[in-house]
């Protein structure tokens, strides 16, 4: 064994404690770290012939790149819906990374892994109040799990012309049909090789609403002729949380032949209020759900997971099968997650999930999304009430999409937020509604109080002064 890597090895517990107390120094002054930071560093390092080991590596960091970290998982980084790690996640995620397993097979030799992913997505079945008609499993995020779900809809397009995609590439031109898609979904049918463009857009309901226009909808699937489509559906839209219309869609599912997915990459997680659980009646009856643990689960990035139906599992497996490998036996009978998912290669991603829903259950995780809808509505109110600031759209859930008062200051929003990401105080993000400019901040940490929320309105009055708006 390498010298380096034996005195590593001989001073592993004094190692990791140093690396303990580093976290622990990092976590315990979140609230006072910046949320921004323009400084930089040379990235051109030369590697090192004999090797710094542990201890010296992590002396280096610490000069180079700690300080410029931003306190992404604080209280107030409220840009692109980022949770923080509660206690019990970074118990598992730390876990994961010292058991360091590779979560693939349930009857194998490779221990317990994969029963620890389908328990825990049987936990979260649960806590979202769907049926065990679902089969699911972790990937690293919505764009995985968009594609995962998005690769199976497009095997069963293939199957309604008796073809089969995965194997022989896709020969009938897709019908897809959406309204608001995250950026995540249509991605992925650029991956898929069906086209970032290659979707119909439906109407969305007038009235400040990003969500399907139903009555469109129903005339776009009529001119359809019978043909086989797709529709991506939203729980909680980017700028203003907003949900399709489920129950509509469920009554079309009777009527007509489509694959049915619904990216809820955070607003799933109204199914756990019963305040807000309307909002997602009748998922139940998609074929195919998207779902993010390092939202408003709060757990470390990457972690994600995505629910099929059970009855479309062969074709989950046409798409994924390793079918070149002999080895792992009859895909059906030895159940093997890299049958049924993009990657061979899987940390056990689930651990810090499953740590999370037994410490807190679904009485903790219905407390954190309503703390965060309550701090969503206080954020907007205190906005109006500045006078300077005005909602672009009402707040639905957890996120206030809002811009400068007058159409004179909207060429003035973009250095309005500079200035405020700049001040390391809070971070939110640009974004155009309904052709305004505009900024959105998401609540959806754990950590974020009311004592947040009155920072940063005084930094932004600030700022207000400070540019003469």
């Amino acid at each position: 064994m390498n010298s380096v890597l034996q005195q590593d090895l001989n001073d592993l517990e004094n190692i990791l404690e140093k690396t303990k107390q580093q976290g622990l120094g990092f976590l315990n002054n979140l609230e006072n770290s910046p949320t921004s930071n323009k400084e930089t560093i040379d990235p051109t390092r030369a590697l090192n012939e004999l090797g710094l080991g542990s201890l010296a590596a992590l002396k280096e960091f610490n000069e180079r790149m700690a300080p410029l970290l931003v306190a992404s998982p604080g209280p107030r980084y409220w840009g692109f819906v980022t949770g923080g790690s509660t206690p019990a996640s970074i118990v598992g995620d730390w876990l994961a990374s010292v058991y360091d397993q590779n979560t693939q097979a349930i009857k194998a030799q490779g221990g317990v892994s994969a029963l620890i992913e389908f328990e825990t997505i049987n936990l979260l079945l649960q806590l979202f109040d769907l049926p065990k008609t679902f089969l699911g499993g972790f990937v690293t995020g919505a764009t995985m799990s968009n594609f995962t779900c998005l690769g199976v809809a497009r095997q069963w397009f293939g199957a309604q012309f008796g073809k089969d995609f995965a194997k022989n590439g896709i020969s009938e031109t897709l019908n897809i049909l959406t309204a608001t898609p995250h950026s995540s979904a249509v991605k992925s049918l650029a991956m898929l090789g069906i086209g970032s463009q290659n979707y119909t857009v439906i109407k969305t309901i007038e009235g400040n609403r990003e969500a399907i226009d139903i009555v469109d909808l129903e005339e776009k699937i009529k001119a359809l002729n019978g043909k086989p489509f797709i529709l991506i559906s939203s729980a909680g839209t980017v700028n203003t949380a907003d949900f399709d219309d489920f129950k509509a869609i469920s009554k079309l599912k009777g009527k007509y032949n489509f694959w049915w997915h619904i990216d809820a990459a955070f607003g799933g997680f109204a199914a756990v209020s019963d305040k807000f659980k309307h909002l997602v009646d009748g998922w139940e009856n998609a074929d195919s759900i998207t779902i993010d643990c390092h939202k408003w689960l709060n757990v470390p990035y990457e972690s994600a997971f995505y629910l099929v139906k059970n009855d479309h599992v062969n074709l989950q497996i046409e798409t994924f099968q390793n079918s070149n490998a002999p080895y792992l036996g009859n895909p059906l009978e030895n159940f093997n997650y890299l049958n049924v998912l993009p990657e061979n290669s899987r940390r056990l991603r689930a651990l810090p999930v499953w740590f999370s829903l037994l410490a807190y259950g679904k009485e903790g995780f219905c407390d954190i999304v309503e703390n965060s809808v309550h701090l969503a509505l206080h954020f907007g109110n205190a906005l109006i009430e500045d006078g300077h600031f005005e909602l672009l759209a009402p707040i639905r859930l957890n996120n206030v999409c809002f811009t400068l008062k007058g159409n004179h200051n909207q060429e003035k929003v973009a250095s309005f937020l500079t200035h405020l990401n700049d001040s390391g105080k809070v971070f939110m993000t640009p974004t155009v509604y309904q052709n305004k400019k505009g900024i959105r901040a998401s609540f959806v940490n754990w950590r974020t109080s009311e004592k947040d929320i009155k920072m940063v309105i005084e930094e932004m009055k600030a700022i207000i002064s400070e540019l003469n708006l």
